[in-house]
């Protein structure tokens, strides 16, 4: 088993270290301090005496601080050191991390502590294998300062290390030689500033304890503010009122401001997503709109003003089309990678109208549609000038960067995600079923913000016909009578790709399947093949290339699971809804802490734990968001007019559920339920799959 890693986060900068504080590079891991997609540290190891230390205790006091108590020397039963070290970290914009040396002997001692300090300034696409870089290095005993820098052109990163107490500097570190008396203590703070494109800190000598005090508390006060604006959970069911509040504190840790940009917006998450991304960052905000409202807007406002605007193969950008992914590395700098703007996604644009339009019913913030009602426009025109590839009436994709683009433009973006039941890869342009469901979806969504708030009936007409087009040509081509689901993707001939996906659910939640179709699809989202006793996988065992711990082809995603109940209330299958929730909610009480983006598909019986899977981040912005639209699809929360509807489907062994403060256009309310009976609607037939 690999040692635990330690991290502390703050919007997009974070550090990764071992279990006793230190950081070195691991050809495995990303370890180190990152901010903007660049590694500012590589190496920050700490030792007393030349000796190494260990780990007594750690206290993870918020997501962005953490404190450990360490002695020197090997791990042994017994501890009886006359010295010991509390290392105490916390991360804003920049890093902080303050050294207490202990004296328990009866005498003065002295010694030498040692920190080393380096940088290799990798970009966090190639941070398992860094490449060849020469930073300059620059000591500064006088000022107490390590200055490393890199510059490749236009692209420039600093790291600078300031102490508050004097130290010998120099290229690889910081020495202090210090007396500590009988029982006393000595204490140092250092600082760590990272700076892009050369802008010079000012000198934080004099005032660098302050700096930190202050800092620290603005967190914590916005922390508490995060908190107190969100809605109170009191529930008989402790557990899960702690995965509420952990995904709360996941939410408030994963914002951040992008350069030129003056609001936060969620990123994906730790620690390879640690930007923004279109899709992540709009479904983080439709599952939070209940919770966290204030995500929206901003997210919003930065995704229509990156919209694209032009035709541009290695960006994939389109007019009208919303982005996929926003870096700062330098891979994106110099385009090694399209990702400084990248617009590989067929599915953030119909989400983009889909969460304008659910904003409003919920907030009645009027004024967001007025003034977003150009890019909404560009974004529905988009579905079919640039979107329908054949001309069909299909939402489809075929990616123009084939050499650094990602191969598939959906939320399953892996290359092998996109097969048939036996394994065979359709060819492009790719019309995935789930990418139907979204623009139907926002078809109608954008047809009521044209008529209620836009003033324009004609247009709104022509969207409903479009949407009511689609519908009848995606139930007639994508169902797959034989098998009683609807087909993954089609090919460019129409040709049905057969996989049994938990696409099924998204198809639900969307709106686009007639009513008579759901009792299957509810039967399958609920069967063996799909329902691993945890949540539903993305891909149904029993066929080829199933594997449990394929990302895309077997494991179970709580944000997809979120969806997929979400779309079964829709249709009116609550007790089935609420297993998923409930299963969900056993996985992130049974793993403790922030729920993972992913885990493996294996059957809980067979596992009896929910078994992780070492690539998948943690915490995640949609995964914490899915735990809340979980709660909310319990609930039964929709916005009807001024009002909130609550309509509880409450599993068994939730006992009483309260949500208090709900946020929304009727100011603030209250919403209650109590598990039910187990009368239910597709038990039977449920019940019967599992069996057999």
């Amino acid at each position: 088993m690999k040692q635990e890693l330690v991290h502390v986060l703050a919007g997009n900068a974070f550090a990764v270290s071992d279990a006793q504080g230190d950081m070195e590079i691991d050809p495995t891991a990303p370890i180190g301090l990152f901010s903007f997609d660049t590694r500012f540290l590589s190496h920050w190891v700490l030792t007393v005496d030349g000796e190494r230390l260990h780990a007594l205790s750690r206290d993870d006091l918020t997501y962005f601080e953490t404190r450990f108590v360490l002695v020197p020397g090997a791990a042994s039963h017994y501890v009886d050191a006359d010295v010991s070290v509390v290392r105490h970290r916390f991360i804003d914009e920049a890093y902080h991390e303050s050294i207490t040396v202990l004296n328990h002997s009866p005498e003065p001692a002295e010694y030498t502590v040692r920190v080393e300090m380096g940088s290799d300034f990798a970009d966090t696409s190639e941070i398992l294998r860094p490449g060849p870089r020469r930073p300059a290095i620059v000591p500064d005993p006088a000022g107490q300062r390590l200055w490393i820098r890199y510059e490749r052109g236009r692209f420039t990163r600093e790291t600078c290390v300031s102490s508050s107490a004097p130290a010998q500097v120099d290229r690889s570190g910081m020495t202090f030689r210090i007396r500590v008396e009988p029982q006393g203590a000595w204490h140092v703070d250092l600082h760590v500033d990272m700076i892009i494109k050369g802008a010079r800190g000012r000198d934080l000598r004099a005032s660098i304890d302050s700096h930190r005090q202050h800092v620290r508390q603005d967190m914590r006060d916005d922390m508490r503010r995060w908190f107190d604006q969100a809605p109170q959970l009191v529930s008989d069911r402790p557990a899960l009122t702690a995965a509420y509040r952990q995904a709360l504190s996941d939410l408030a840790a994963l914002r951040y401001t992008p350069l030129a940009y003056v609001d936060r917006v969620p990123v994906g998450g730790l620690p390879w997503a640690m930007t923004l991304y279109g899709r992540d960052a709009l479904i983080t905000c439709l599952q939070t709109l209940p919770f966290t409202p204030e995500l929206t807007p901003a997210t919003l406002h930065m995704l229509a003003m990156l919209q694209g605007g032009r035709l541009d193969d290695l960006r994939e950008e389109e007019p009208g089309k919303i982005l996929a992914e926003l870096r700062y590395g330098e891979a994106a700098a110099f385009d090694e990678q399209p990702t400084a703007l990248y617009y590989g996604a067929a599915d953030t644009t119909p989400l983009f109208v889909i969460l304008l339009d659910e904003y409003e019913r919920w907030t009645g913030d009027v004024d967001l549609i007025h003034e977003l009602r150009h890019p909404a426009r560009m974004a529905l025109d988009w579905l079919t000038r640039y979107g329908d590839l054949r001309g069909d009436g299909y939402l489809r994709y075929h990616p123009r960067n084939t050499a650094s683009g990602v191969a598939n433009h959906t939320w399953r973006n892996s290359p092998d995600s996109v097969v048939d039941r036996h394994g065979g890869v359709p060819p492009y342009p790719r019309a995935t079923c789930e990418l139907q469901g979204y623009a139907y979806d926002a078809r109608i969504r954008g047809a009521r913000l044209a008529r209620e708030f836009w003033g324009d009936p004609g247009y709104a007409e022509r969207l409903e016909a479009d949407a009511a087009r689609l519908r009848e040509r995606f139930d007639r081509d994508f169902w797959l009578p034989h098998r009683g689901y609807f087909a993954l993707a089609l090919t460019p001939d129409g040709e049905p790709v057969d996989a049994l996906t938990s696409h099924l659910g998204h198809l639900l939640w969307s709106g686009i399947v007639e009513p008579e179709r759901a009792d299957s699809l509810a039967g399958h989202l609920c069967g063996p093949d799909l329902y691993s006793g945890w949540g539903v996988r993305t891909y149904a065992q029993g066929q080829l290339p199933y594997n449990p711990v394929g990302a895309h082809l077997g494991a179970v995603w709580p944000w997809d699971n979120a969806i997929v109940a979400a779309g079964l209330r829709r249709y009116g299958y609550e007790a089935e809804a609420g297993d998923i929730a409930a299963g969900m909610f056993a996985a992130a009480e049974t793993l403790g802490g922030s729920i993972p983006e992913a885990f493996a598909g294996f059957p809980r019986e067979l596992t009896k734990y929910p078994v992780q899977m070492p690539d998948a981040g943690r915490p995640q912005s949609w995964a914490a968001g899915g735990l809340l639209m979980l709660l909310s699809t319990m609930l039964g929360l929709r916005p009807c007019g001024d009002n909130l509807l609550v309509n509880p489907a409450v599993p068994a062994g939730y006992g009483r559920i309260e949500l208090l403060d709900v946020p929304g256009r009727w100011g603030r309310a209250d919403a209650y339920g109590r598990e039910r009976g187990t009368s239910r609607r597709l038990r039977a037939g449920v019940d019967a799959r599992r069996a057999a």
